[in-house]
């Protein structure tokens, strides 16, 4: 059984109090301007940021083997929420993975149009995010690359229940809900590398783990997204010497 993990409220690390946007006078380029001397300084002086272009003839091999990571996703009952940035959903019941020995829980999912991450200058449509946390309140994210495709059932209805209008939700009961650990691809290899939260406060320190391998969303899933959030990534950010490995 995984130690019980301490959950730290997501304000803590997921957004900043100052108001940003993903375009114009608060958006990206702005957002280390934004609240106060230090709310959000990492956003424009940190030297670990995400999201990344990762040069796939770059990458460290077997500097991470398949055992140190280990996940542990099943389907249960989730919160669903428009914050006006993205569709979040909370997690009524303990996901849990294992990397290099070290214990997190899911805390929460959430989508980004089109990718935040680049394979070789390739963006995909779309990008999901499973933020995990360890016990001293460490991060780890999975990354999901999303291109267009198949129908995407395991998602079907979380799809339809996206709440249209921010600061609505919606509940997805564990028969409705996805199955987390199906719709993770079986045998895709792994991209690490050390990076940020990709919203204000821009948090370093925290575990990226992307999938190589991309899940699949129809053209209508995709658009109905982008229906509701046009454009919500933050552009890649320099590499700054850091190294990115592969499994």
């Amino acid at each position: 059984m995984l130690p019980l993990l301490l959950a730290l409220p997501l304000q803590t690390f997921a957004s900043s109090d100052a108001h940003w946007t993903y375009q114009g006078d608060n958006g990206p380029d702005h957002w280390g301007e934004l609240g106060g001397a230090l709310e959000n300084a990492q956003c424009a002086k940190g030297h670990a940021q995400s999201p990344i272009d990762i040069n796939m003839q770059q990458v460290q091999h077997q500097k991470v083997v398949a055992d140190d990571l280990h996940i542990n996703y099943e389907r249960s009952s989730l919160k669903l929420a428009n914050n006006g940035h993205t569709i979040q959903a909370t997690l009524d019941v303990n996901n849990t993975l294992t990397y290099k020995g070290e214990a997190y829980r899911l805390l929460q999912f959430h989508f980004h149009t089109p990718s935040e991450h680049q394979f070789n200058h390739q963006s995909y449509p779309m990008e999901m995010h499973l933020v995990n946390q360890g016990k001293n309140g460490q991060l780890l994210v999975l990354s999901l690359l999303i291109e267009e495709g198949k129908k995407n059932h395991e998602l079907a209805a979380l799809w339809e229940a996206l709440p249209r209008i921010k600061g609505k939700t919606a509940v997805l009961n564990e028969k409705t809900a996805p199955d987390l650990g199906k719709l993770l691809p079986e045998h895709s290899k792994h991209a690490f590398y050390q990076g940020s939260l990709t919203t204000p406060p821009c948090t370093e320190a925290v575990q990226w783990v992307l999938f190589e391998q991309p899940i699949e969303l129809s053209h209508q899933q995709i658009e109905q997204f982008r229906q509701l959030f046009p454009d919500n990534h933050r552009p890649v950010q320099p590499l700054n010497g850091r190294e990115v490995d592969e499994d």
